[in-house]
């Protein structure tokens, strides 16, 4: 027995060693997106397109409302986790944190959000711009509580997360009477939306930052709305969206190539959900997960944001059964096992 928890301590003890250099390797994560990595920026602003109310986070630790585009966790709270850092990452604009709250991670993502500022317009939301305007103010910040040279060392060994883009799409381009489908063809305006992107990675690089993680497009013709939507397809997955999905992640894959190639000392990796989230939603039943075509909210079919509220009586009672937790989010269980699968391939590098 004394000889089982010898080898239980030393186990245990490798583990908390491990922890420690994975945290010392990655001080932070320091987010930039839309509403699949928005931990609450949107509750301080005048918007609707905002989800600090029941039933969102019920699953979250203390049932708490925050934000958070789910019923718990959202990827970036998983990413932080995995890399040996605090379960959860803060909105930027929260009252209740301060700088030695952000010196560990921090989002400036505002949900409804794009690469195109157009499209923060249309809900009126934080545009990338401003994201990046918060983040040279965080900067500031940082150097005075830290001071210059420690806060230079954790911003160039942070790592720094893009997730944004779909709402480029499906809340802007297709939306009904785009000024942007007058202007330009699909193609080209994957090819405007990259030409921002490479702008954006450009300026974070030029702040100090060297560890990047450029996220792709989820199957997005498969959310819930875009399904019920494809009603003459029997409601199933749109297949011109996810078409356009993979053809822009095509494009981001090939900009992180570029970039690497531009920027001396860069470490840019391209995260694509794309596969693992199609797979969880063709065969959920290796996930433990039943429900793929609608939601857990409401009726499944259309609701999020105040659409989907706590009054709602068909709400599911076990978000996990679910790929989906509103008409445009997936569920916490659905983002941990995405993170995961992301923290073991585009991100194991920065391990």
């Amino acid at each position: 027995m004394a000889y089982m928890h010898a080898i239980i301590w030393l186990l245990l003890s490798q583990f908390l060693v491990l922890c420690s250099k994975i945290g010392a390797k990655v001080p932070a994560l320091i987010v930039f997106g839309d509403s699949s990595v928005d931990a609450g920026n949107n509750n301080q602003i005048p918007t609707i397109a905002r989800s600090n109310f029941e039933p969102y986070g019920r699953d979250f630790p203390g049932g708490k409302p925050t934000g958070r585009f789910s019923n718990g966790k959202i990827p970036t709270d998983f990413i932080s986790e995995a890399f040996g850092l605090k379960p959860i990452v803060p909105a930027y604009l929260d009252p209740a944190y301060n700088i030695s709250d952000f010196a560990t991670g921090v989002t400036f993502a505002s949900a409804g959000s794009g690469y195109d500022k157009e499209t923060s317009n249309v809900l009126s939301v934080i545009a990338l711009s401003k994201e990046l305007e918060y983040y040279k103010e965080y900067q500031t910040r940082l150097r005075g509580y830290l001071g210059e040279a420690k806060a230079n060392e954790i911003i160039s060994e942070s790592l720094h997360i893009m997730g944004l883009g779909t709402n480029d799409f499906l809340e802007n381009y297709y939306a009904f009477n785009s000024r942007r489908q007058s202007q330009f063809t699909v193609p080209q305006y994957e090819d405007f939306l990259i030409g921002i992107a490479g702008n954006f990675i450009k300026e974070l690089y030029g702040l100090g930052a060297r560890k990047i993680s450029l996220g792709g497009l989820p199957p997005m013709g498969c959310l819930p709305l875009e399904r019920a939507e494809n009603m003459m397809g029997g409601g199933e997955c749109s297949e011109r969206y996810n078409s356009v999905a993979s053809e822009f992640n095509v494009k981001l894959n090939k900009l992180t190539v570029e970039m690497r190639k531009e920027l001396p000392g860069i470490k840019l990796v391209f995260s694509n959900p794309y596969d693992i989230f199609l797979h969880i939603i063709r065969k959920p039943s290796l996930y433990g997960i039943q429900v793929t075509s609608v939601a857990c909210c409401a009726t499944g079919i259309f609701e999020m944001g105040y659409a989907c509220n706590r009054n709602n009586l068909l709400t599911c009672t076990n978000a996990d059964e679910y790929v989906f937790w509103d008409a445009f989010h997936p569920t916490q269980k659905t983002s941990s096992i995405i993170s995961s699968y992301l923290v073991k391939t585009a991100l194991a590098q920065f391990l």
